[in-house]
């Protein structure tokens, strides 16, 4: 697959759209397929995908310093993280979730001060505690009007967002010898290849599978996980980091939008406020970190300047991770990431987190 030179605001687009409607495709899907299976069957679907990409560019075993990491992000940012949102899906509407999903950079900040001992500034800081008190925003009624199951299911939904910020930063430190594409059939893989065994443990035999269940997956597993794991690589060749994480904070906004359209979700004032806190909070934690001289005065710059500085990104950076749904891509190699999202932007899945949704 190439995108032309000049469409990269198209296939950024065609990446946030993609996301925003698995949220509610994800939804309708877990209403018909156990939540753990389906997990297993979206990631299947998208090994089939990915394994059909890297034949063209050919297909390697992962390298013994690549392998910990194909284990660790295949197990904690999808397998994990899928199978506690889908548990979680199957009880909260989809546009509240994908706004509580997206929250994972607010978990990487503190997180990365902690295990990396890097420094928490004082803006990164103010950031967390106001994506923190969106959060709270956004579950607080409905926690109190569904009482134990509520708070059970906000609980799942903040421990995949956890799950998704430990691999995220344990990642942080390891130093890639393959290129993101090249890896991400074999994360699919394992998750899959883990989340199958869990599926018949705890939810038995799989059981027929009704039109919105292979409706669901048809789009999910090829267009929101596949498709979009090989988007987020374009994009980031084409955008800077901060750039690129800017953008997809409108996808938590639009699935929101779509979910209320099609499935007829309610949008209330504490919804409204949570989604302005967790963004601007997730803007203040991740842009703190980047160094004053890599950030763009794009209002500054001609439009060829711009042009210019946007396509003399490097085109296949030597350590990026995209984890959907939520995606998290880290440039290895660049000294301008921003310090809370060179490993994190809800690029689940990321995700592949789902986007992880």
């Amino acid at each position: 697959m190439s995108v032309p030179r000049s469409r990269p605001g198209l296939l950024l687009i065609l990446l946030i759209f993609a996301w925003a409607v698995a949220w509610p495709a994800i939804k309708i899907g877990v209403s018909d397929v156990p939540p753990i299976w389906y997990a297993c069957l979206r990631y299947g679907i998208a090994t089939v995908c990915l394994f059909g990409v890297a034949v063209r560019r050919g297909v390697a075993w992962p390298s013994a310093q690549d392998r910990r990491l194909v284990a660790v992000s295949g197990t904690l940012q999808m397998a994990a993280y899928s199978a506690l949102a889908g548990l979680a899906s199957t009880r909260l509407p989809a546009g509240r979730a994908s706004v509580l999903a997206f929250s994972t950079p607010l978990w990487v900040v503190p997180l990365a001060a902690w295990r990396l001992r890097e420094r928490l500034s004082p803006r990164a800081g103010i950031g967390v505690v106001l994506g923190l008190a969106g959060v709270l925003a956004i579950a607080a009624p409905a926690l109190r009007a569904d009482g134990a199951g509520g708070r059970l299911a906000y609980a799942l939904l903040l421990a995949a967002s956890a799950a998704w910020a430990i691999s995220i930063v344990w990642v942080r430190a390891h130093r890639f010898g393959a290129p993101a594409l090249a890896l991400a059939p074999w994360q699919t893989l394992v998750a899959a290849a883990l989340l199958g065994p869990l599926a018949w443990m705890v939810e038995g035999r799989l059981p027929p599978i009704g039109w919105p269940g292979v409706a669901s997956l048809a789009y999910v597993g090829p267009v929101a996980t596949a498709f979009a794991y090989w988007a987020v690589v374009e994009a980031g060749r084409r955008y800077p980091a901060g750039t690129l994480a800017m953008a997809l904070l409108a996808t938590p906004a639009l699935g929101l939008m779509i979910s209320a359209l099609t499935l007829g979700e309610s949008v209330d004032a504490p919804l409204l406020v949570g989604i302005v806190l967790v963004g601007v909070g997730i803007r203040l934690a991740t842009m703190a970190g980047v160094p004053p001289g890599c950030r763009l005065p794009f209002r500054s710059m001609s439009f060829a300047a711009r042009f210019h500085r946007l396509r003399s990104q490097p085109r296949d950076p030597p350590s990026t991770l995209v984890a959907l749904h939520g995606v998290a891509v880290i440039d290895g190699g660049s000294r301008c990431r921003p310090r809370g999202l060179d490993s994190a932007a809800p690029l689940g899945s990321l995700f592949f987190g789902d986007v992880n949704a």
